[in-house]
C-alpha cells in the first residue's frame, strides 16, 4: 500500500468521525495519533514527526495575534447580553419606520453593526428574528423577505471586521503562505497579520449590505402601521441607544486598520469600553459578568481546542506526504491555476454544510493553502474570499446554519420553504459579489496596498 493511499484514508476516516457529532479538536487529535500509529507500523510514517507537537502547542499558546480571540468574544457577549446590541437595532427601526422598505433595512444596518460588534452569527440572527420578524410581518412585508433579510444580514459577522472568523484565518493563512515560500525556497517569508485581512474585508463587507440595500428599495416595499414604535419601544433613547456601540466599533476597528493599535490591544479596548456602555447604561451586574466570564472561557477553549486538533492533523498529514498528493492532484487536474482555487472554494462551499467555520479554516487551508499560494495567489484576496465563501454557505439551503438559527425563533405560522425562498435573492447577490472580488482583486487588496 503506498503512502499517497495512506494519507486518502486518513482524510476520509477524520471526515467521517466528524460526522458522528464526536468533538471535532478530539477527532482531528484522535485520527491523527492513530493514523500515525498504524503508519509508524507500516513503515511508512517518520515519528520525528510527532516530535513537533510540544513547539506547535507552545507556539499556538503564545501567539500574540490570538490573544484578540477570547477579547472580541468577551466583547460580543458583554454587548448581547446587557440587550445593547437589541436596543441597536431598535433605534434603528423607529428612524426608518416610515420609509420603503425602512424596517427591512434597519435590519441590514444593524447586522452591519452587530457584525462588527459580536461577530456572532448564530446570536446576530436570533436577536434579529425575535425583534425584527414580528414587526415585519405585522407591517405586511412579504414573509420571505423578512425571513431572508434577516439570515442574510445575520451573516455580515462573517466578513465585517472584527470578525472571528478573520482574526482566526489571518493565523492559518500565515501560516500556510510562509510554508508555501519555504517550499519556494524563500527562507525569509513574509507574513499575513490580522490588520491586513481587515483593512482587505472592509470594502467587500460594506459592499454586501449596500447591495442589500440596493435589492430591498427596488420591491418599493411600503410600511403600514405608522404607530409600530410601540412594538418595538416607544420610550427608547435614541441616541444612547445608537451612538456608543458604534462608536465602540469605530474606535476599535480605526485603531487596527490605521495601525494605532495591535489586534490584542483593541480587543482589550473593545472589553473595557463594552463594559464601560453597560455601566452607564446601569446594566453592569455580577451576573452579567459570570456568565460572559464562563460564555468567553468556553468559546475561547474550544477555538483553541480545535486549533491545536488541527495542529496534530496538518502535521501527520503532512508525514504522509499530502502535500504532495494534493500538489499533484491540482497540477494533474485543472491547467489553470484560477480553476484549482475555484474547486478549492467550492470544496469550502460545500463542507460549510455539514462543518462550522472553524473547523474548515483549520482543516482545509493547511492542506490546499501552500499550493494555492506557491502558484501565485495573494493571501489577502484568497483570505477574503475564503470568508465570503463560507458566508455564502452558512445561508444556503437546506442545510445552512443561519437558517436553522431563524428556524428555532420564528413563529410556526411561518413555513420553513418561506425562509428557503426568502434566503435565494441574498445569496444570488452574495454569488454576485463573490464574483466581482474575484475578477477585481482590488476591491479587497485596495486598502491593504494604500495602508502598507
Amino acid at each position: 500500500m503506498g503512502i499517497e493511499i495512506f494519507a486518502i484514508i486518513f482524510i476520509a476516516f477524520t471526515f467521517i468521525i466528524l460526522l458522528s457529532g464526536i468533538p471535532v479538536a478530539f477527532v482531528l487529535s484522535g485520527s491523527a495519533l492513530l493514523f500515525s500509529f498504524i503508519g509508524i507500523m507500516f513503515g511508512v510514517f517518520d515519528y520525528s514527526y510527532l516530535l513537533a507537537i510540544p513547539n506547535r502547542i507552545l507556539g499556538i499558546m503564545s501567539n500574540q495575534n490570538l490573544l484578540a480571540v477570547p477579547l472580541f468574544i468577551f466583547m460580543g457577549l458583554v454587548l448581547e447580553k446587557t440587550k445593547i446590541a437589541e436596543e441597536l437595532l431598535m433605534a434603528m427601526n423607529i428612524l426608518y419606520k416610515n420609509t420603503d422598505g425602512g424596517f427591512a433595512i434597519s435590519v441590514v444596518l444593524v447586522g452591519v453593526l452587530m457584525g462588527a460588534s459580536t461577530g456572532i452569527v448564530g446570536a446576530s440572527v436570533v436577536t434579529l428574528g425575535l425583534l425584527s420578524l414580528p414587526v415585519m410581518v405585522k407591517n405586511n412585508y412579504p414573509r420571505p423577505l423578512a425571513c431572508g433579510v434577516i439570515c442574510a444580514s445575520g451573516t455580515l459577522g462573517q466578513i465585517i471586521p472584527p470578525s472571528l472568523v478573520l482574526i482566526l484565518l489571518a493565523d492559518v493563512l500565515s501560516s500556510a503562505y510562509q510554508q508555501a515560500q519555504l517550499n519556494l525556497g524563500i527562507f525569509a517569508p513574509e507574513t499575513v497579520t490580522i490588520s491586513d485581512l481587515f483593512a482587505g474585508a472592509l470594502i467587500p463587507g460594506l459592499l454586501l449590505p449596500v447591495m442589500f440595500i440596493f435589492y430591498i428599495k427596488s420591491l418599493k416595499i411600503n410600511n403600514i402601521n405608522k404607530d409600530i414604535t410601540k412594538d418595538i419601544g416607544e420610550n427608547i433613547n435614541i441616541i444612547s441607544s445608537f451612538f456608543p456601540p458604534i462608536l465602540l466599533i469605530i474606535t476599535v476597528l480605526g485603531s487596527i486598520v490605521l495601525g494605532i493599535a495591535t489586534p490584542s490591544e483593541a480587543a482589550s479596548l473593545g472589553a473595557i469600553g463594552s463594559l464601560l456602555i453597560a455601566f452607564a447604561k446601569n446594566k453592569l451586574s455580577f451576573n452579567v459578568i459570570r456568565n460572559t466570564s464562563k460564555g468567553t472561557i468556553k468559546l475561547t477553549s474550544m477555538v483553541f481546542l480545535i486549533l491545536i486538533g488541527a495542529t496534530f492533523f496538518s502535521l501527520v498529514f503532512r508525514g504522509f506526504e499530502g502535500e504532495e498528493l494534493i500538489q499533484n492532484l491540482l497540477s494533474h487536474g485543472p491547467e489553470n491555476k484560477y480553476l484549482s482555487l475555484i474547486i478549492t472554494l467550492g470544496i469550502m462551499f460545500f463542507l460549510g454544510f455539514i462543518l462550522d467555520f472553524i473547523e474548515i479554516i483549520f482543516i482545509i487551508i493547511p492542506l490546499f493553502g501552500p499550493v494555492l499560494f506557491s502558484y501565485g495567489f495573494d493571501p489577502i484576496w484568497v483570505g477574503i474570499l475564503i470568508a465570503m465563501v463560507l458566508q455564502t454557505s452558512f445561508l444556503t439551503p437546506p442545510f445552512g446554519f443561519s437558517l436553522f438559527y431563524l428556524r428555532g425563533v420564528a413563529p410556526k405560522e411561518i413555513p420553513t420553504k418561506d425562509i428557503y425562498k426568502g434566503v435565494l435573492p441574498f445569496i444570488i447577490i452574495q454569488i454576485i459579489a463573490i464574483g466581482l472580488v474575484f475578477m477585481f482583486p482590488q476591491i479587497a487588496l485596495f486598502l491593504p496596498d494604500l495602508l502598507n
